[in-house]
């Protein structure tokens, strides 16, 4: 029996949901990443490392809520204080101590942060960053990198450099104030020296796609200079990367303060929440000028901006996390994970690799295979190689053969946490065999 009808006859509820999505959904799904043919996994109840779709499959979980997790599902502080708010009320429509408690913490865990302002998404945060960055410089232009993500508002949906043709929905007007070069300071100078308008330049911290392609050692500090240099703004996007990579994020273990960064996923504890973090002098254009100043504010409502439920799930995340030992662990796991993978890649003797930075991994299937299986870091790896990523109809079929086996990628990839146990890693690591072995019968691999 082929892996897509194993799959079928395994998730009989997925698929009858599947098909009344498709009523009132575009293709099904409220998210692009959900989408999986012939149809996504219907998730009913998760806990800890593991959760369970409707059939009653139980899976170990990497897409552990697209990065937020890094407490894995239901970590015991973060329930309790979200179940204390539940009883109290999720939504004052006034202040509360929680938002104060909430950004106080960002401010010591995150270096550069010297003033915060919440959001409910990590699109929003890299909206705002970019707005206060336009009203602080006077410069409208914004520079970004090839396949850096930031979201999907206009002004970042363009992930490749812009040849005349604008995203679908983006007005050609708005992408003549942006500029995309590959991730290189010498390609970044250039840009800048043709472009004296641009007061923002955005960056993400671990490189494109929250690290599939690295950005050379030195990037960031060499980035920092040149912005200095130019009087633009560096924003680094931390959306995925903060907390995770360290509890400060990549700007703590590189050693970069960027003047402004935006947060999201782990700041919230896995409830939605966004945050812009940074100087004190930028992030006071938010601020309401006092009588008869001039200067004028930029507008910022948002309904559920440091709502008291998004609060306190994320004070009660960061005090967790503040120490660095859920990093540590989810670390390691990722490591141990990585390593198991391309040993059974060379086992099989089919090319391809598993690579990745802290808690995340991700998959190359075809091509080349590495002369000995281990854990890589993608700046061990030949850029034209992370470049190809894996073929649409292998990553299909290992996809749908993981899940037949238990097991929940996030696409070609995904992240630890630290609730993830070495069990959970024998028993990954043995399912991606077995389904390489069968994509590879069936002339994927």
């Amino acid at each position: 029996m082929s892996i897509e009808q194993q799959y079928v006859d395994r998730h009989p509820g997925s698929a009858r949901l599947y098909d009344r999505a498709g009523a009132v959904l575009p293709s099904g799904v409220t998210h692009d990443s959900r989408f999986l043919r012939p149809f996504p996994v219907y998730a009913r109840a998760a806990s800890g490392s593991r959760k369970t779709d409707v059939d009653g499959n139980e899976y170990v979980d990497y897409v552990m809520g697209h990065g937020a997790l890094l407490l894995g599902h239901g970590y015991p502080t973060v329930q309790e204080a979200a179940a204390r708010q539940m009883a109290l009320g999720t939504h004052y429509g006034a202040s509360h101590e929680l938002e104060i408690e909430w950004a106080e913490e960002v401010v010591r865990l995150v270096p550069s942060a010297e003033v915060v302002r919440f959001t409910s998404s990590g699109t929003e945060a890299t909206l705002m960053a970019l707005r206060l960055a336009r009203s602080f410089t006077g410069r409208p232009a914004l520079l970004k990198f090839e396949r850096h993500f930031h979201g999907w508002h206009d002004y970042v949906a363009a992930s490749s450099k812009y040849a005349g043709a604008a995203p679908a929905g983006v007005p050609e007007a708005t992408m003549e104030t942006v500029v995309i070069c590959p991730p290189t300071l010498e390609a970044a100078r250039a840009a800048m020296d043709s472009r004296p308008d641009i007061g923002a330049v955005i960056v993400e911290a671990a490189g494109a796609s929250s690290g599939t392609l690295p950005i050379p050692g030195g990037f960031l500090h060499g980035l920092r200079k040149l912005t200095e240099e130019r009087g633009a703004l560096l924003i680094m996007d931390e959306v995925v990367t903060g907390f995770r990579w360290a509890p400060g994020g990549v700007q703590e273990l590189e050693g970069v303060r960027p003047d402004l960064t935006t947060l999201a996923k782990i700041l919230a504890g896995g409830f939605p929440g966004g945050a812009v973090a940074g100087r004190r002098d930028v992030m006071e254009r938010l601020a309401f000028p006092a009588p008869g100043a001039t200067a004028e504010k930029v507008g910022h409502p948002g309904t559920f901006n440091a709502n008291p439920l998004s609060s306190a799930a994320g004070v009660a995340c960061l005090r967790t996390i503040a120490d660095g030992s859920h990093q540590d662990r989810a670390r390691d796991l990722a490591a141990k994970l990585r390593t198991g993978m391309n040993g059974e890649l060379c086992r099989l003797g089919i090319p391809g690799f598993v690579y990745g930075q802290a808690s995340e991994f991700r998959v190359v299937l075809g091509g080349q295979a590495l002369p000995e299986h281990g854990d890589y870091h993608p700046r061990d790896l030949p850029l034209p190689l992370l470049e190809a990523g894996t073929p649409r109809r292998a990553s299909q079929l290992v996809q749908l053969a993981l899940l037949n086996r238990g097991v929940h990628f996030f696409g070609d990839g995904g992240m630890t946490s630290s609730v993830h146990t070495d069990g959970d890693i024998a028993d990954t690591v043995a399912a991606w065999g077995e389904s390489l072995a069968e994509a590879r019968d069936e002339g994927a691999l």
